[in-house]
């Protein structure tokens, strides 16, 4: 992999982690249209650090008082907005931890097909939609989510395991039908990634450190750098695209792209 692919490859999973377009169906791309190599467990490892960070630092002002509550509850036994916020997080991550964990070999050897994937594309931007018009007359913020609830969109979140539909797309919809607002199902999607891109960097970084691939420094630093960079501004980009023009576009891209797998 050249460092010009090395830099292609970030900015378009730096895009693709948080827009609900499907980081899968993306990365297929280049290699099937202009025959880029895979891109190897090192640097999956780096763009995923590298799409940590960005939402880490998108979110660094609600992720102290999250922090602090969600201890403060072994404490107090109690759950104040912040705590009950924090708490529906780790709630909504263990679905998909779980299925994961034990799923992942058959997901990685039967459902990372163009075909799969491009099904799991068209099948759910008419959900998004549909979801998208539900929630516009929500008000209900990320604060209000009950822990029944965040489990729902945790159990979601693990349809997401099936290449093509889309962590972010899955979980705002989830959210959407539940109640929050569409800034409300985004902001907690975002924050639900943070342990789902955690767990996932680290189950990769251990299956990198249990193999002999070679490590080329220079990729990883563009990596991480890179993907970092366009993930902050695709969040901030898509939370004030959200407010304004909404979701329609990104269904319509949906099924355009759905359509050119399929044709693949």
């Amino acid at each position: 992999m050249t460092y010009w692919e090395a830099v292609i490859l970030a900015i378009i999973q730096g895009l693709t982690e948080f827009l609900p377009i499907s980081s899968s169906a993306h990365l297929i791309l280049p290699s099937q249209l202009l025959g880029f190599p895979d891109q190897g467990l090192a640097f999956d490892v780096a763009v995923h650090v590298g799409t940590l960070l960005a939402v880490l630092l998108y979110f660094r002002q609600e992720l102290q008082p999250l922090t602090k509550a969600f201890f403060h509850s072994f404490v107090t036994r109690r759950l104040d907005d912040d705590a009950r916020l924090a708490w529906g997080v780790i709630i909504g991550t263990i679905p998909a931890g779980l299925i994961g964990l034990l799923a992942n070999d058959f997901i990685e050897a039967n459902l990372r097909s163009t075909q799969v994937i491009a099904i799991t594309t068209l099948i759910f931007a008419p959900l998004l939609y549909w979801g998208y018009r539900v929630a516009v007359k929500h008000t209900q913020s990320e604060y209000s989510l009950t822990l029944p609830k965040a489990l729902l969109i945790g159990l979601a979140q693990s349809l997401a395991l099936i290449p093509g539909t889309s962590r972010s797309g899955v979980t705002m919809t989830a959210g959407f039908f539940l109640g929050l607002s569409p800034t409300a199902a985004a902001r907690f999607s975002f924050l639900l990634s943070i342990p789902v891109i955690t767990l996932a960097g680290g189950l990769k970084t251990y299956e990198l450190m249990s193999s002999a691939h070679f490590v080329d420094w220079g990729h990883i630093a563009i990596g991480v750098i890179a993907s970092a960079i366009t993930a902050y501004l695709t969040i901030r980009f898509f939370m004030a695209f959200l407010q304004r023009v909404g979701m329609t576009p990104f269904v319509i891209y949906r099924i355009l792209l759905g359509l050119v797998l399929l044709a693949m």
